[in-house]
């Protein structure tokens, strides 16, 4: 067990399905105390209970609309009670979304960009008070932010802001030691073959190096990573996690 994570006090948004969950579960593996939040599956927030409890009962599951500033607000009081402070934010919430740009109503706009960068600013900025020193805040974009993506500019430019809120987060709290860093994943399997048509998806196999989608297992490495102390002299940065497209 990493002596960097044993003990160490992590928020996971977005916590109980897919990479969320593969997050919190490596990093309660990896010794640390974990609150993962979720906004309305309870049966998922349930299953994650039961999973986080194999590491320990200190770990915490807690219903939370991260878009919401009531609802933040509240989750960081719970964490404050429960923990006393935080070493480990990953800032995981997010949606897609699928348009053409000629059919994106302002309505669409504002729930992509809600969810994918309102969502990290507004939980990082209540979670502020609970950092210490040396923490690390790890957001989860997409690989697509570098790239573009056809019949996604909305997605696209959401996961592109998050690069630059990252950047510039940590020139801002450099001077406390704590680091922001971003984990950005390709065509991540949460669901069998991603939910998408099996030519769609042997097409993006294809355009990867190696040749799979990737695992939320293999998104989950790179956040732990950038959470521990093997990581200490890395923040502003963008690790992709998509295979070498």
């Amino acid at each position: 067990m990493p002596a960097s994570l044993k003990g160490k006090r992590a928020l996971v948004t977005g916590g109980t399905k897919g990479i969320g969950l593969a997050t919190a579960l490596e990093l309660a593996r990896e010794g640390a105390l974990v609150c993962a939040c979720y906004a309305n599956d309870i049966a998922a927030a349930t299953s994650t209970e039961v999973k986080l409890k194999e590491y320990g009962d200190r770990h915490r599951v807690v219903r939370a609309d991260v878009t919401d500033r009531a609802d933040v607000a509240h989750l960081t009081d719970l964490v404050r009670e429960a923990f006393g402070g935080l070493d480990i934010l990953v800032n995981n919430v997010g949606v897609d979304g699928v348009v053409t740009f000629e059919d994106l109503d302002r309505d669409e706009w504002s729930r992509v960009m809600s969810h994918n960068v309102d969502a990290a600013f507004v939980t990082t900025h209540a979670a502020l008070g609970l950092l210490a020193d040396g923490a690390s805040v790890i957001n989860v974009g997409s690989s697509v932010a570098l790239r573009g993506r056809s019949r996604g500019v909305h997605y696209t430019a959401a996961k592109a802001a998050l690069i630059g809120f990252s950047r510039a987060l940590a020139k801002d709290l450099g001077a406390r030691g704590i680091r922001v860093n971003v984990v950005a994943p390709g065509l991540t399997e949460t669901e069998p073959g991603a939910g998408l048509p099996a030519h769609m998806v042997e097409r993006i196999v294809t355009a990867t190096a190696l040749k799979r989608l990737a695992q939320p297992e293999d998104v989950a490495g790179a956040v732990v990573f950038l959470a521990g102390d093997s990581s200490r002299y890395i923040t502003g940065t963008t690790i992709n996690v998509d295979g070498g497209v």
